[in-house]
């Protein structure tokens, strides 16, 4: 096992169009946009739920365009904390869009298990990420009996520990969850390692790298918890420098073994998107340096972005493999004549005629 690549078979979880998970590099995070969250411009009013709808479509279609441009898969996060919010913005959603993956995307396990039945009358099992089983839910096994008969497929898991709030406390939860949810016959699980703000984002990047190496499941968080968080950088420093350590936060979320990431608002779209694959394309050369392969997709970012560079380092790969067969032909021709030398006779006296 290296920095970047990991001896764990890394599952790969497929959920509608999309994939997630494996080693390093292997392929790009998932990004899910949020929308109709508090603060988001569109919405207009929420009892009864009212918002523009054309903006909100325009901002659907920049997370898809975004998508495609980058070869990031994108999912689509939306925030709903009542049961008929989540009826008429995913009802909208699903009728202005046919594709993308979608989530539900509230706090209370109530409004959760709301989304659930809401899923199962329209059919969209397949496409829909439930967001999520949570540590702080009160009856996971009866929660988990109902998703079954929901029919849902793909659950994400969110571990914590109060009595150890460092990634090894996520690490525990986490081994608990997992015996609890086993009746629940999911096809895809991830984890999702609990941003609480943006200095102990750390312990989720190392809660990340743990995850994968003794589960091999699909592991990531939501940086923009943090960097939302900071409204001093906001304050002190204007927006350009907010919006810069935003995108930061998610370039350094994706060389930490993240393979998906909630960024928050979908305002933040180009910049998250445009980070991300930077990083992306970073990461996977570290991870090639390491042992791994290079992508064979053409729309893995590092393949789609720099074309020249992948040619360069294949280059370096063969030229390093030449460098490995000259030394081991150097290293043959050494023990060849060693070898001679102990055949040929101590002195010339021996082989001169008598």
């Amino acid at each position: 096992m290296g920095l970047f690549s990991f001896d764990t078979p890394q599952k790969v979880m497929k959920i509608g169009d999309i994939e997630v998970g494996g080693q390093p590099g292997e392929r790009p995070p998932a990004l899910c946009a949020n929308m109709f969250q508090t603060g988001h411009k569109i919405v207009e009013k929420r009892k009864p739920p009212r918002w523009d709808k054309k903006r909100a479509l325009d901002e659907i279609k920049l997370v898809e365009e975004m998508s495609q441009q980058t070869g990031i898969p994108a999912v689509i996060g939306i925030v709903a904390p009542s049961e008929d919010e989540i009826k008429a913005y995913c009802e909208w959603f699903l009728s202005v869009n046919d594709t993308l993956v979608y989530q539900i995307d509230t706090w209370t396990e109530d409004a959760r298990r709301a989304g659930a039945r809401f899923v199962k009358e329209t059919g969209t099992q397949d496409r829909f990420n439930y967001n999520s089983i949570s540590a702080w839910d009160t009856d996971i096994p009866d929660q988990v009996a109902e998703l079954k008969e929901c029919g849902i497929k793909s659950v994400i898991l969110q571990p914590f520990d109060n009595d150890d709030k460092r990634a090894t406390g996520r690490m525990k939860s986490l081994r608990k969850m997992l015996k609890e949810i086993q009746g629940g016959e999911f096809e895809s699980i991830m984890v999702d390692t609990t941003t609480m703000n943006l200095p102990t984002q750390g312990f989720c990047y190392l809660a990340n790298r743990m995850v994968k190496e003794e589960f091999g499941l699909p592991a990531g968080n939501a940086p923009a918890n943090g960097s939302y968080m900071w409204r001093a950088a906001l304050e002190q420093w204007g927006r350009p420098a907010f919006q810069g350590m935003d995108a930061a936060m998610h370039g350094i979320g994706a060389v930490m073994w993240s393979d998906w990431m909630a960024y928050g608002p979908v305002t933040g779209t180009r910049r998250v998107f445009a980070a991300v694959a930077a990083a992306v394309a970073m990461v996977t050369v570290m991870a090639w340096d390491e042992g791994l392969e290079l992508p064979e997709d053409p729309n893995h970012p590092l393949n789609k972005h720099f074309p020249k560079e992948v040619e360069f380092m294949q280059g370096l790969r063969q030229a390093r493999s030449d460098r490995l067969m000259e030394r081991q032909k150097a290293k043959g021709k050494k023990r060849k004549a060693a070898d001679e030398k102990d055949l040929l006779p101590d002195s010339a006296a021996e082989i001169e005629p008598e």
